[in-house]
C-alpha cells in the first residue's frame, strides 16, 4: 500500500472499536506497505496516529493522505538504528498528542540470503531494526502506559519468525527473536496494565500490479488455503482488535495472518 492508494480504502475501513477515539498510537514503517495500512485504520478508527517512518519527504505525503480523509496525524522521519532518532519517537508522540496507548512496532529490514552470502552488516542492521529497536521502544512508550495503567503493544513479525524459509537469513532469525521478546515483554509489563502481542503476516505483496502480475498472484494464490494474498487491510484488523478493549486478556501471543500459510505440511494438492 502507498500513500496514494490509501484514498481508495479508507472510506471502506470500517470503525469497530469506538473506544480507540482520541487515543494515541505511534506506527512505525508507516510510509506504506502493511505499516501505511494499520496507520490508516487506526486512524480510520479515530485514534490521533504518529507515522514514522525511513524517508521525510514519503512520510509526511502519508500522513497528509490520512489527515485529508480526516484522520488525525503526524508524522516523523529517522532512521531507528540511529540513537538519536529512536529517542525522539515516543517524546515526540507525547508533545504532539499528550500520551501514548499504542505502539506498533512495524519497521523491519526484510532482505533474505543464504548462509554462505551473510554478511556481518546485514545482520547487525536487521538486528537493529527489527528487533532492538522494538525493545528499546517499548521501553519508553511502557514507562508512559505505566503512569496511567494501560496501554498496549503490538509487534508486526512474521510466519518466517515460526517456519524456516529458503533463503532465509538473517531475517527469520529475527522475526522469531521479535516473538520471543514479544513473550519476555508480556510477562514483564502485565502487572501494569499493559499488554503486548505479535502480528504475524504471511505472503502479503504490496507492489504488484493488478493486471501484469495477474498471473503471478493466481498461481501463488494457489498455495494458500484461502487463496488469495494477505493485503495490509488485513494485517490493520487484527492490530486494531488487540488495540481494543475486546482484546483486554489476550497478551503474549503471536497471532498468523498468513491465510493458513503456516497451518499447512503441504500447499494445497501438491502432497510430498
Amino acid at each position: 500500500m502507498r500513500h496514494t492508494d490509501v484514498i481508495h480504502v479508507y472510506d471502506t475501513l470500517p470503525q469497530r472499536y469506538r473506544e480507540l477515539a482520541h487515543r494515541t498510537a505511534i506506527v512505525t514503517g508507516a510510509s506504506r506497505g502493511i505499516g501505511l495500512g494499520i496507520a490508516a485504520r487506526l486512524a480510520r478508527e479515530g485514534m490521533n496516529v504518529v507515522l514514522c517512518g525511513l524517508e521525510a519527504q514519503e512520510t509526511t505525503a502519508a500522513a497528509l493522505a490520512i489527515r485529508e480523509l480526516g484522520g488525525a496525524t503526524r508524522s516523523l522521519a529517522g532512521d531507528l538504528t540511529h540513537e538519536t532518532d529512536l529517542e525522539r519517537v515516543v517524546s515526540f508522540a507525547v508533545e504532539s498528542y499528550g500520551s501514548v496507548d499504542l505502539l506498533v512496532n512495524n519497521a523491519a529490514d526484510i532482505q533474505r540470503t543464504r548462509l554462505a552470502d551473510l554478511s556481518a552488516e546485514s545482520i547487525e542492521r536487521q538486528w537493529a531494526i527489527n528487533v532492538r529497536a522494538p525493545l528499546m521502544l517499548s521501553q519508553r512508550a511502557a514507562a508512559v502506559m505505566q503512569q496511567k495503567g494501560a496501554g498496549v503493544i503490538v509487534n508486526i513479525s512474521s510466519v518466517g519468525g515460526q517456519r524456516a524459509q529458503l533463503p532465509g537469513l538473517p531475517y527469520g532469525m529475527t522475526k522469531g527473536a521479535l516473538d520471543a521478546l514479544t513473550r519476555n515483554l508480556a510477562m514483564d509489563l502485565g502487572e501494569y496494565g499493559v499488554r503486548v502481542n505479535a502480528v504475524a503476516p504471511g505472503w502479503t505483496p504490496m507492489n504488484l500490479d493488478p493486471v501484469a502480475d495477474a498471473e503471478y498472484v493466481r498461481e501463488t494464490s494457489a498455495f494458500l488455503s484461502i487463496r488469495r494474498p494477505g493485503t495490509p487491510s488485513d494485517v490493520a484488523a487484527v492490530v486494531a482488535f488487540l488495540a481494543s478493549d475486546d482484546a483486554s486478556y489476550i497478551t503474549g501471543q503471536v497471532i498468523a495472518v498468513d491465510g493458513g500459510l503456516s497451518a499447512q505440511i503441504h500447499p494445497p494438492e501438491q502432497p510430498i
